[in-house]
């Protein structure tokens, strides 16, 4: 039986229209929180990959949840700026923000160039700082809240068996997320926020596939972390299949 720990929560979840971000959106809501679903996709698009972030707010309504869509690139600050004002204005607040979009630009170190170089900075990294610096002070009004980074094994090590060689600017994204973490987490522990980087593992949301798990085995270590405070668990970083034996 899914408990209702979040119910007083409104919570922010970016790259919610497919995968984890969706799997996120819809397994919080269940525990009672009012979820902002945010992306850049509004509408399936021939060849694209499949889902909305209207598609996953509908599912969370259908099942009795609360549920807001709004469109965001996080690479524009302007919109960033527009998805909090609207989580605001809907909800009265903000409590906890799951940063969870990632634009994986693939290229061999040989073959990359320096525009793909800044534009991965620029979606993946700059938008993790202009995201925790927007909601920081609706958070710290409210008594405190939590910032959840999606993270990726690809911090530690750019190829694995699940993810091939070629994913260079995506580890070093990964890596800058963790740092950001664990080093801005002193500066929030004072205004009542925790932040935390959580690597989820290999998910696939359509196959079941050996090694890999689903969006909703993420779900409770995510549920957790979105439950602390700045003097509670925060400045980790934490691999979501070691739940409930290495941590908390």
């Amino acid at each position: 039986m899914v408990t209702k720990e979040l119910s007083d929560r409104v919570v922010i979840v970016t790259g919610a229209s497919r995968g984890i971000g969706k799997g996120l959106a819809i397994g919080l809501a269940a525990r009672g929180a009012a979820v902002v679903c945010a992306a850049r996709t509004t509408v399936e698009e021939p060849g694209a990959l499949p889902g909305t972030i209207h598609a996953t707010a509908a599912a969370i309504e259908a099942a009795g949840g609360r549920a807001l869509a709004v469109r965001c690139d996080i690479g524009v600050p302007d919109d960033i700026e527009r998805l909090v004002a609207t989580a605001v204005d809907s909800y009265g607040r903000i409590d906890v923000l799951i940063n969870n979009a990632m634009a994986p630009t693939r290229s061999t170190f040989a073959d990359s160039t320096v525009d793909q170089w800044d534009e991965s900075m620029r979606v993946n990294v700059r938008s993790l700082f202009l995201m925790c610096r927007a909601v920081a002070p609706h958070m710290e009004r409210n008594g405190g809240g939590s910032i959840v980074n999606v993270s990726s094994g690809g911090a530690s090590h750019e190829s694995t068996p699940f993810m091939p060689p070629g994913y260079v600017m995506y580890a070093v994204a990964k890596a800058a997320m963790e740092r950001f973490s664990s080093a801005v987490a002193p500066e929030l522990r004072d205004l009542g926020i925790a932040i935390n980087a959580l690597r989820p593992g290999a998910v696939s949301e359509d196959h079941d596939w050996t090694g890999w798990t689903t969006p909703d085995a993420v779900v409770p270590a995510v549920a957790f972390l979105a439950q602390q405070i700045g003097t509670d668990f925060t400045g980790r970083i934490v691999e979501s299949t070691q739940f409930g034996t290495t941590w908390p």
